[in-house]
């Protein structure tokens, strides 16, 4: 799953020689283009396009902790640890 930045012929080319299945919205302008081509649409599942709002708002919340955002912790497991950490404070918030 991706934003419409990454719509583009050769990240999807790229996508499908490596056997990922693609859910990216396309831009307005490639729409036209594509229809005025007469080519088939690109799939889009609008339902999976939406849980990646939750995803997209998990990491955002993560990002308000100034530890994590700015990677105060070089070694992986400390890291690690301060993003458990976070995580489970803002899951027993919810």
């Amino acid at each position: 799953m991706a934003d419409k930045g990454y719509s583009a012929r050769t990240f999807r080319a790229y996508l499908r020689r490596r056997g990922i299945k693609a859910t990216i919205p396309e831009c307005v302008d490639q729409l036209a283009g594509r229809r005025r081509r007469r080519e088939r649409p690109c799939g889009f599942d609008t339902t999976v396009y939406r849980r990646r709002n939750v995803v997209e708002r998990c990491f955002n919340r993560l990002k308000q902790w100034r530890g994590i955002a700015t990677r105060y912790e070089k070694q992986p497991g400390r890291y690690l640890a301060t993003v458990t950490l976070a995580s489970t404070l803002i899951w027993r918030e919810t």
